[in-house]
């Protein structure tokens, strides 16, 4: 079988690369006995086997899908911070970084039948170490496949500028995916988005509906944002609310509007707000549906804890005034953890329905 591959990039930070990427791999699978993954630059990174160094995403793509490349290989370059001041100090050689890539990709590409090799962010991002995805795709003699935000103008705006250094570097676009398409407004922005791609006769391969749950973050991701550890509720790190609520109002006024799978954010000092939640756990034996966030100068004293531990209600405390904990919580942006499975799972039965495979192989 002919070895085949293909470069992935998006048209900025947080358009849903990681997603997209994970349903591609779960229909690929199906369609090649041996697929192999890469990214040959990573940014955000993690440690695995005490010392190696490794991009996020790479663990949990090997993690969630068993691929056997070695990690050394699927993710042979890594930006920890210094990095891009040591290569202009000339440090670090760019054949060196050059050479690491062209050698992960020739053993990882063949011994499979297809490749995805995943950039990162946008198509520009690694240029100050002249590592561009757009010249690491050329490197490697790929095609790209573009990932877009669901929109029209802004989505066409992003793709142009893109597009240009692909062009600058003779990289061909195989296809655009639109991620995050609201129902009500796809078969516009399918018509439409279309048409627009015309002009540079590039096809538009998937178009992604938009799903709350996958930007909705765990109790694990509060953890991190506020640098804490849960107080209560070990068990259920990777809780998700449908809804979040800021509570600064009456008991009876919080009673009314009190629902399940709701994340309760509420001053520390609001004893009478938990001590009402708690109440409403009536049945000790069913899993928690709240999730509460307390804040303020002044930490829950370990009595309260010590209820909430009993009822098992995840629960972190944040140092900070409920006004600033909320303007963190609404600009945070949740990203898929390889431990989050009804996450990773969810997105790749969002992804892979919406993408024509024939139109990328």
């Amino acid at each position: 079988m002919t070895r085949k591959a293909i470069f992935v990039a998006a048209t900025g930070q947080n358009v849903g690369k990681t997603t997209i990427c994970l349903g591609l791999i779960a229909a690929l699978k199906k369609r090649f006995p041996k697929l192999g993954f890469m990214k040959p630059i990573g940014q955000q990174h993690e440690k695995v086997d005490g010392c190696l160094l490794v991009d996020k995403d790479v663990v949990l793509f090997k993690e969630h899908f068993h691929l056997p490349a070695r990690y050394e290989d699927m993710s042979p370059v890594i930006f920890p911070r210094g990095f891009t001041r040591n290569y202009l100090d000339g440090k670090i050689d760019s054949s060196d970084l050059e050479e690491k890539i062209l050698t992960s990709f020739a053993r990882i590409s063949g011994g499979n039948d297809f490749t995805i090799v995943e950039g990162t962010g946008h198509v520009g991002v690694g240029s100050i170490v002249t590592k561009s995805n757009a010249a690491v795709a050329a490197s490697l003699g790929l095609d790209m496949i573009i990932i877009a935000r669901g929109g029209l103008g802004s989505a066409i705006d992003e793709l142009a500028l893109n597009k240009s250094l692909c062009d600058a570097h003779n990289v061909k676009i195989a296809g655009v995916i639109l991620n995050r398409v609201l129902d009500e407004k796809r078969e516009m922005i399918e018509n439409y988005f279309t048409k627009a791609l015309a002009r540079w006769d590039i096809p538009l391969v998937g178009c992604i509906p938009y799903n709350l749950f996958l930007s909705t973050p765990s109790m694990e991701d509060f953890e991190g944002l506020f640098q804490t550890r849960l107080l209560s509720g070990e068990a259920y790190h990777y809780r998700h609310f449908k809804t979040m609520r800021l509570v600064a109002t009456s008991v009876a006024t919080f009673k009314e509007r009190l629902f399940p799978d709701q994340l309760i954010v509420t001053p520390a000092t609001r004893e009478d707000i938990i001590h009402c939640m708690l109440e409403s756990r009536t049945d000790p034996k069913l899993e928690p549906t709240h999730g509460l966030i307390m804040t303020g100068r002044h930490p829950p004293p370990h009595a309260l804890i010590e209820k909430l531990q009993q009822a098992d209600i995840p629960s972190i405390y944040a140092a900070h005034a409920s006004f600033e904990a909320m303007r963190m919580i609404t600009s945070f942006i949740a990203k898929i953890r390889k431990e989050d499975v009804s996450k990773v799972q969810k997105a790749i039965e969002l992804v892979e329905p919406h993408i024509d495979f024939s139109k990328i192989l």
